[in-house]
C-alpha cells in the first residue's frame, strides 16, 4: 500500500503516487496513459524490464560460473517489443512452439541463443528449428527422437527432457517435476533416452534439462532438482559429465503486498551455482542454463481498467472493462491480484473486482479494497507482466489490449489495441 509518495514491492521498479495522489508508472500519469491510449492496457515500465534482466546477469557472475547464461523463458511475455529488451540485454531466449521461435528470430535473437522446449512438437515446428539452427531443442520423448532421427540433415545440439520426481510447493497446475507429468523423461527412461540419441549421426546430445514447476518461493526444490539429475548417465556419458545442464526456472514472484517476499535473485542464482558445483556440474567446461520467465517480467507490467458499473447487493461488485480476456490467471488457479484507484489508493471499501464477460467466475480480485469506487474510475492491478497478455483471448468478442511501454515519462505503444475488424480479418466468405 501507499506510504506518502512509495509504493509496495509489487509495483514496477521506479513507481509512485506523483503530488496529486494519482499512480506513475515509467514516469508516466496511469490517469492520462488511460484517457490516451483507453482501457484495458498493458503497461509496462520498460526500465524495470533492463534491471530485472542486469540482475540476473550480474547474480550469475557474482555465483562465479564463467559459462552461464540466463533464457528468458518467452511463454511469460511473449511480445516483440519485451524480447527485443532481453535480446540487447545479452539474454538467450526459450521457445515452446513455432510461433514463439518466429517472434524470437524477429526480435532479433542469434539463432544459437533459442532453446526449443514443448512436450508435442510437431514435424513442422522441428524442421522449422533445424532449419534456423537454433542452440538446443530440448528433447521430450521418445516419438520426438524418431521424429527428429527422420528430419536431422545435419548435426543438431540437443538436451533431454527430465522429469527429477521433485515437486515444489505451487499449484498443481504449473507444477511440472512430479513423476506424474506430461513433461519429459522419467529418471527410470532417461538412461534409454540417451543410449537411443547417442546411436543417430543427427544429434548431438549436450546433456540435461528439467524444470520442476512455476511460482517457487522455497529453494529446498531447487537443490533437490540438482542433485537428481547429477544422478543420471549412461556407458556414453557418466553421471555429472555433461557438457550442459539447463536447470529451468520457476522462480516466484510477489502479487500482492501481503504474500510472502520471494528469494532474491542473486540468493536463487547463488542456491543453483552451488548446488551445480557441489555436485560437479560447475566444473570448468559445464554450461549452466537457467530460464526465468515471471521473475523477469510480473512486477515490470500492471494492467489499468475503467470501472462501467458499481453494484451492491450481498457484496461491492466493481464492473470494469476488461477481465478474463486479459487476465486469465485468476479463473485458471486462482491467482491473487491487488487493485487500487488509481488516483486514491489506500481505499477501505471492501470489493469484488468483475469483469465484463458472461461468466459468473469472471473476477480478478475477490477481495480489493478501493476507495469509494464509481464509475469512471481507472483501477490499476500491479505485478501483470507475466501471462496476462500470453493468455489473452477474444472471449466474448472483446478485442485484446495494447501493450504501452512507459520510460523517463514517454509512453509508446508496442502492440496496438485490436479492432472490432480485427475480430474479421482471418473470415473466410
Amino acid at each position: 500500500m501507499a506510504t506518502g509518495t512509495s509504493l509496495s514491492h509489487v509495483f514496477p521498479l521506479g513507481s509512485r503516487l506523483n503530488e496529486r495522489g494519482r499512480l506513475e508508472v515509467g514516469g508516466c500519469d496511469t490517469i492520462e496513459l488511460a484517457r490516451e491510449f483507453g482501457t484495458p492496457a498493458y503497461v509496462v515500465a520498460e526500465e524495470d524490464l533492463h534491471a530485472r534482466a542486469r540482475a540476473f546477469a550480474q547474480a550469475g557472475e557474482q555465483a562465479g560460473h564463467e559459462d552461464f547464461h540466463v533464457v528468458f523463458a518467452s511463454k511469460a511475455f511473449p511480445c516483440t517489443a519485451v524480447l527485443e529488451v532481453f535480446a540487447r540485454e545479452g539474454l538467450w531466449c526459450d521457445v515452446a512452439s513455432g510461433g514463439e521461435l518466429h517472434l524470437a528470430l524477429q526480435a532479433g535473437y542469434a539463432p544459437e541463443r533459442i532453446v526449443m522446449h514443448g512436450n508435442a512438437k510437431s514435424a513442422a515446428e522441428l524442421r522449422m528449428a533445424l532449419d534456423a539452427r537454433v542452440g538446443l531443442i530440448v528433447v521430450d520423448n521418445f516419438d520426438e527422437i524418431d521424429r527428429l532421427e527422420r528430419l536431422s540433415e545435419k548435426a543438431q545440439d540437443v538436451l533431454i527432457r527430465v522429469t527429477p520426481d521433485v515437486r515444489g510447493e505451487t499449484h498443481e497446475k504449473i507444477s511440472t517435476g512430479q513423476a506424474d507429468s506430461k513433461f519429459g523423461f522419467s529418471m527410470a527412461d532417461a538412461p534409454a533416452a540417451i543410449e537411443r540419441i547417442g546411436q543417430i549421426d543427427g544429434l548431438a546430445l549436450k546433456g540435461l534439462h528439467a524444470h520442476i514447476g512455476s511460482q517457487l518461493l522455497d529453494l529446498a526444490p531447487f537443490r533437490r532438482e540438482v542433485a537428481e539429475l547429477a544422478k543420471l548417465g549412461s556407458e556414453t556419458h557418466p553421471p555429472g559429465g555433461f557438457s550442459i545442464y539447463d536447470l529451468g526456472g520457476g522462480l516466484g514472484v510477489a502479487y500482492t503486498e501481503t504474500q510472502p517476499r520471494p528469494p532474491a535473485i542473486d540468493e536463487y542464482v547463488g542456491t543453483l551455482v552451488r548446488a551445480a558445483q557441489e555436485h560437479g556440474m560447475g566444473l570448468p567446461g559445464r554450461r549452466l542454463l537457467i530460464e526465468p520467465g515471471r521473475a523477469l517480467v510480473a512486477n515490470a507490467g500492471v494492467t489499468l481498467y475503467t470501472v462501467e458499473s458499481v453494484k451492491r447487493n450481498v457484496s461491492t461488485w466493481v464492473g470494469c472493462d476488461g477481465g478474463m480476456s486479459d487476465n486469465l490467471r485468476p479463473m485458471l488457479y486462482g491467482a491473487s491480484y491487488e487493485a487500487h484507484v488509481a488516483d486514491r489508493f489506500g481505499g477501505a471499501t471492501p470489493c469484488v473486482l468483475a469483469g465484463k464477460h458472461c461468466e459468473s467466475g469472471d473476477v480478478i480480485v475477490r477481495d480489493a479494497l478501493l476507495d469509494d469506487p464509481r464509475p469512471g474510475d481507472v483501477i490499476v492491478t500491479p505485478a501483470t507482466g507475466a501471462y496476462g497478455f500470453a493468455m489473452a483471448s477474444n472471449y466474448n468478442g472483446v478485442p485484446r489490449p495494447p501493450v504501452v511501454f512507459c520510460r523517463d515519462g514517454e509512453a509508446r505503444v508496442v502492440v496496438r489495441r485490436e479492432s472490432f475488424e480485427d475480430l474479421t480479418a482471418r473470415d473466410v466468405r
